[in-house]
This record gives C-alpha cells, structure tokens and sequence, in this order.
C-alpha cells in the first residue's frame, strides 16, 4: 500500500490550556483509531522560512506548514477519508500528498 504525507497548515491556537489539552486528546484518539496505518505519528514543525529560487528567504504565506503524519491507505481517495477525520481541520487546513516509490 501507497504512503501519504498529511500536511497541517496554518490554524489557529487552542485559546486555553483546557482546549488545548482537549485538542491533544481528540488528535491522541485519532491516532489510536488509525493503528497501523499511522506510518509516522503527528510531528509539530515551527520556525518554517521558505527559501526562493533566487535565494531569498522568506516568511511562509498563509499556509505555513506546522506539522505532518505519514499514514498508509489503499489510494488517495482512502486517504483523504482518513485525513476528513484529523482534529486539526477544526483549527486549521490538511493537505494529502502520495510519497512517490512506497508500493
């Protein structure tokens, strides 16, 4: 079976400890129901810069990537199922991507 890199972007934070301690939980519980298709579990990025073609650095747009997991399905179209069910659509944006050469 394929693997996919499910991107979060952007979003905003959890307000207060209790909602961020909530979140966590709600994103534990996923991660739990996926099993063994959780390939790598939720990882958190920070400090992101983007670098152009000229060399310039640059502070990301309004799609800042903040963090990722690699899970496995049977295509795209279970994939993005899967990814429909990840806690960080309530803050913020998901993008699913295939990784190239893992059948």
């Amino acid at each position: 079976m394929p693997n996919y890199v499910v991107a979060y972007q952007d979003g905003r934070k959890p307000e207060t400890l209790e909602e961020t301690a909530e979140f966590i939980v709600r994103c534990e519980s996923w991660v739990a129901k996926l099993g063994e298709k959780v390939v790598t579990p939720p990882t958190r990025l920070r400090n992101s810069k983007v670098i152009q073609s000229d060399g310039e650095v640059t502070e990301p747009g309004r799609e800042r990537l903040t963090g990722f997991s690699v899970i496995t399905a049977e295509s795209m179209e279970d994939a993005l199922e899967i990814a429909k069910q990840c806690p960080h659509l309530e803050i913020g944006t998901v993008e699913v991507a295939e990784v190239i050469g893992t059948e």
